[in-house]
């Protein structure tokens, strides 16, 4: 399966923990984030969770997230932690993950420093991150129209964090 934790920008933060200080102490535990965390998770189904994985050329399907939650930092920065387990497992000889939105209304980045890790990995895997290239000033001549049909439905691939895994 593949864990991960995804840092949301101060600007959605600010909107989504309005209103759920339920104890009035303005700390946000996980109790108080479960259902903030519920809410994420379900409305993140119907996109997959903008991840995509392939052992070779065969799709990879992933079970609903398990081990959910969110987190409130100190400077005040929402984290949503999920795990996403695999239908069926898999022995890897190449295994690309690829994190991204298809319209690229949402912007991912993967952390600058150690951004990924294999976890159980069998002996002697090499993991190697592509980070895409920026094209920002592109994208910013571009409208959501753009994005909604044609040739542009996938633009946001061009900005997809790709993980590769070989194993002998």
């Amino acid at each position: 399966g593949v864990e991960q934790a995804w840092t949301f920008d101060e600007f959605y933060t600010q909107q989504a923990i309005e209103g759920l200080d339920k104890n009035g102490d303005g700390k946000y535990d996980r109790q108080e984030l479960q259902e903030l965390a519920q809410v994420n998770i379900d409305g993140l189904k119907e996109f997959n969770y903008f991840t995509v994985a392939k052992l070779g050329t065969e799709d990879l399907k992933f079970k609903p997230p398990v081990d959910y939650w969110l987190e409130y930092n100190d400077k005040k920065i929402l984290t949503l932690h999920f795990t996403l387990p695999l239908k069926n497992p898999v022995k890897p000889k190449q295994l690309v993950l690829e994190v991204f939105d298809r319209s690229f209304f949402i912007d991912f980045q993967m952390a600058k420093d150690n951004p990924v890790k294999l976890v159980g990995a069998p002996a002697g895997c090499q993991m190697k991150l592509d980070r895409p290239s920026d094209g920002t000033a592109t994208a910013q001549k571009l409208n959501e129209q753009t994005f909604m049909s044609g040739e542009n439905t996938n633009f946001g691939m061009m900005f997809a964090n790709k993980i590769t895994v070989d194993c002998p």
